[in-house]
């Protein structure tokens, strides 16, 4: 249970530190980044429930799943579904507020 709230926090402080390489015409770098955090708050609102609700599992199936050895691969499964969730809704985002993503 703690494991999991540990990468979740990684995950979400990774994302947060930096612009994401997201362009748009007339904006400079400082802009963007401003936009991308508001993004990431945005996603890091939207996967929360997913992540409690995880964790919740977890806590709750745990004895289970260590008997049948998969708690590790069940751990990372939830952590990248909630990542790559997290990393859409911040591309979407970006994407409706006229960035692209830098080349």
């Amino acid at each position: 249970m703690t494991r999991l709230r540990a990468m979740l926090l990684l995950l979400l402080l990774v994302g947060c530190a930096g612009g994401g390489e997201w362009v748009k015409p007339g904006m400079d770098q400082a802009a963007a980044g401003r936009e991308y955090q508001d993004c990431r708050e945005l996603a890091d609102t939207a996967v929360k429930t997913d992540a409690d609700i995880d964790q919740d599992i977890l806590a709750t199936r745990q004895s289970d799943w260590q008997r049948a050895g998969v708690v590790r691969a069940q751990t990372r499964v939830m952590h990248e579904q909630t990542r790559d969730r997290g990393a859409a809704i911040v591309d979407s985002c970006m994407k409706t507020k006229g960035y692209s993503p830098a080349r």
